[in-house]
């Protein structure tokens, strides 16, 4: 096992948590709120290192790191100890009335030892938020940062260690036979965002200690605007929400799917508000990031040259930048080269429909997406979008905003993902409701037991 997934002390990671956590350290709410306030200090006064750590790793624009990764997860901690102690409260439960005299309750008890595997693409809202979840439930946590972002990794296990000094939560860096390490171990959940490929270890491995698991994952979400949508709004919307962090978001459009008779309009309004956002030389724009490794841009690279598409916009690339620009593509087909798999980059193929109806039929026969966009003013195809397709969110004229919400869990569905988290939906995540039920000592209903005679049988009969 790598010398990193045992701490350095030749201990696993999971044992050292889970003796910590049998120490009952972690329990009392006031330890769970102090714990919270020292993550949003950390938040508060490294949010300059963690921004420039994130322009080190991607490119990633200050404004838009602080905006996503900073701002966001300080407000969401601050929600989670404002509601903590109503969350973490029992809460009470009908009892029939056969088994009064008796009181039943709900009790939510921490997991235990969790495991927190985080993403390149967004590493310190995705380490840190579901860290936070865990700590609120009361449990002891060790987190994984991304090796694919190594400056941010290295400055988050700093500042966990400065302004978290506690035994219960642990910062484990590596590669990935560092996270194999650590995913073979016995932990009591494992939250994992990332890819479909390696979700899929993540949860073979949980499988070997039956460890419940959370798999943030992602798909190839679909954007519907139909011939009733205000276009300029719904381009800009989606134009944001495609871009933002080079395309490399999770919840982004994947792709467009326009009705045939504004999709020329459409188009035009897409390439308008690109020139709006990022110039009419987006390479020096200070609001436009770049792919994470030479692999990733390869990857984007030989999908936006494979494809049959037209090109509408963009479509440069500087290999040594790693940089591709905004690029639009129209007249896709289905069985283009950019549909065969989640782009994750900031190229977005535009495809035309005729009926709503068989451009649902398409979207039914792929993988349930994380999340699905729908542009229109009509409501009834609101309810016919809503209530005809699955998948982990929706989100009606707007993009990616859906997260901001904290009442509304967030989570896929099938290939993209199970479990979910944010608002209270997080801290159940980490949680197990333990099902309570007391009755007095000495009431007894003599009915309940043997010998089961002719009237007994026939009160059971009535009561039951």
């Amino acid at each position: 096992m790598p010398e990193a997934a045992t701490g350095g002390a030749g201990t696993p990671v999971a044992h050292q948590l889970s003796c910590v956590f049998g120490s009952g350290l972690t329990r009392p709410i006031s330890w769970r709120r102090q714990r919270l306030r020292e993550l949003a200090l950390l938040l508060d006064e490294g949010s300059a290192s963690l921004t420039a750590a994130m322009a080190a790793d991607m490119g990633k624009p200050v404004v838009e790191s602080w905006l996503t990764d900073i701002a966001a997860v300080r407000r969401d901690v601050n929600g989670i100890a404002a509601n903590l102690e109503r969350w973490a409260s029992p809460q009470r439960a009908a009892v029939p009335w056969q088994l009064w005299p008796g009181r039943a309750r709900l009790v939510p008890e921490p997991l235990g030892a969790a495991l927190v595997l985080g993403p390149w693409n967004y590493p310190v809202r995705c380490l840190l938020l579901p860290m936070a979840f865990a700590i609120a439930a009361g449990n002891v946590v060790a987190v994984k940062p991304s090796e694919l972002a190594p400056a941010t990794a290295r400055v988050i296990a700093d500042l966990v260690r400065r302004y978290m000094p506690t035994p219960a939560v642990k910062v484990v860096q590596g590669g990935p036979e560092v996270a194999a390490g650590l995913v073979d171990q016995p932990w009591d959940i494992i939250f994992f965002t990332g890819g479909a490929r390696t979700g899929r270890a993540v949860m073979a491995a949980a499988a070997r200690h039956l460890t419940p698991v959370v798999l943030e994952l992602g798909g190839k979400n679909p954007a519907i605007v139909d011939a009733t949508a205000h276009l300029r709004s719904a381009a800009q919307r989606i134009a944001w929400a495609k871009f933002l962090n080079a395309g490399q978001t999770c919840v982004a459009p994947d792709y467009v799917l326009v009705q045939r008779s504004v999709a020329h309009r459409f188009g035009q309004e897409l390439a308008g508000r690109l020139l709006a956002f990022f110039g009419p030389e987006p390479r020096r724009s200070a609001d436009l990031g770049r792919l994470v490794n030479d692999v990733h841009f390869r990857r984007v690279e030989t999908m936006l040259g494979s494809s049959k598409g037209t090109l509408l916009a963009g479509g440069e690339t500087v290999a040594e930048e790693r940089y591709i620009a905004p690029t639009l593509v129209t007249d896709v087909g289905w069985d283009d080269a950019l549909m065969q798999e989640e782009i994750f980059g900031p190229v977005l193929p535009i495809l035309a429909y005729d009926d709503l109806g068989e451009a649902l039929d398409e979207v039914r026969r792929r993988d349930k997406p994380l999340t699905l966009y729908l542009y229109s003013r009509d409501p009834a195809a609101h309810d016919r979008v809503i209530a005809s397709t699955s998948s982990g969110s929706v989100c009606v004229n707007h993009s990616a905003v859906q997260l901001a919400v904290p009442s509304l869990p967030f989570g896929g569905v099938g290939a993209s993902g199970m479990g979910a988290y944010h608002g209270k939906a997080g801290f159940d995540a980490f949680s197990h409701t333990k099902a309570v039920l007391v009755r007095p000592a000495k009431t007894e209903l003599a009915l309940m037991y043997p010998p089961y005679t002719r009237l007994k049988r026939w009160l059971l009969g009535k009561a039951v």
